[in-house]
C-alpha cells in the first residue's frame, strides 16, 4: 500500500512537471513585445505660489515678535479668499557677524506662506496684498489631482486600444489569425511647462495699490504608455 502511494506521488509530480515544461515551451512561441502610447496636452488649473519676508533686528525676541505678527496677518488676509489655501512654511532665524570683528551684529529671520489655488484671480489678488510686507519667491502651475485623474483615466483607454492595434496589424503582417495577450502594463507621466507670470498695468484710480499679476498657467502633457507581451496565434 505503502508503495502505490509514493508511486502514484512520484506519477503524479512527473505529469505536473511536463505539463509546466509544456506551458512554459507554449508561451515562449510567437511571443512579441509591443509599446504604444496615448498623449494628451492637458491646461495647468491649479496654481502654487511661495512667500517670504526677511527681517533684522539686534533683539531675537523683538524679531521673533515681528515675525508672527507679519505671519499672523498674513493668514488673517488670506482668510477673504476662501478659494486659496495658505499653510505657513518654513521659518529659521540665525546670527549674523560683522565681517572684520566677527562680532555678533544682528540677528535675521525668515518665514515663508505657500499659497494654493485653482481660482487664478482670488490668487493673484491674495499675492498682491501680500506683497506690501511679502516677497514672491516662486509662482507655478500644475494639473490637480481631479482634472489629472480624469485625462489619465482616459488615456488608458486610448493607450490600450492603440496597443490592440498594433498587435492586430503585427498578427496580420505575420498571417496568423490574432494573438492572444500574456501581459500589459500601464505607466503615466506628467510634464508641465514653465509658465511666466506677468505684470498687469497698475489702475490710475489705485496707484498706491499693489499692482495684481495676469498669469498665464500654460499647459502639462500627459502621457499613458502600454508595454506587453502577446502571443500571436
Amino acid at each position: 500500500m505503502r508503495t502505490f502511494v509514493l508511486s502514484a506521488l512520484t506519477a503524479s509530480l512527473a505529469f505536473s512537471a511536463a505539463a509546466n515544461a509544456q506551458n512554459t515551451e507554449a508561451l515562449n512561441y510567437n511571443i512579441v513585445n509591443i509599446q504604444a502610447e496615448a498623449t494628451r496636452q492637458v491646461s495647468n488649473d491649479e496654481m502654487s505660489a511661495v512667500l517670504y519676508i526677511e527681517k533684522s533686528n539686534k533683539q531675537p525676541a523683538e524679531l521673533a515678535a515681528q515675525i508672527n505678527q507679519l505671519m499672523t496677518q498674513a493668514v488673517n488676509t488670506a482668510r477673504k479668499y476662501q478659494n486659496v489655501k495658505i499653510e505657513t512654511g518654513s521659518q529659521s532665524t540665525y546670527p549674523i557677524y560683522d565681517n572684520d570683528s566677527r562680532k555678533l551684529k544682528e540677528w535675521r529671520g525668515r518665514a515663508e506662506v505657500r499659497l494654493e489655488s485653482t481660482d487664478f484671480k482670488a490668487a493673484s489678488q491674495l499675492i498682491s496684498e501680500l506683497q506690501q510686507n511679502f516677497q514672491t519667491q516662486s509662482i507655478n502651475f500644475s494639473v490637480s489631482d481631479a482634472q489629472r485623474k480624469k485625462a489619465e483615466s482616459e488615456l488608458m483607454v486610448e493607450a490600450s486600444k492603440n496597443f490592440q492595434q498594433r498587435a492586430q496589424v503585427l498578427a496580420q503582417s505575420w498571417n496568423k489569425s490574432g494573438y492572444n495577450l500574456v501581459n500589459l502594463n500601464l505607466n503615466t507621466s506628467n510634464y508641465g511647462g514653465q509658465p511666466v507670470p506677468r505684470m498687469a498695468m497698475m489702475k490710475a484710480s489705485a496707484a498706491d495699490a499693489m499692482p495684481e499679476q495676469e498669469m498665464a498657467s500654460g499647459e502639462s502633457k500627459i502621457t499613458v504608455n502600454a508595454n506587453g507581451t502577446v502571443q500571436l496565434k
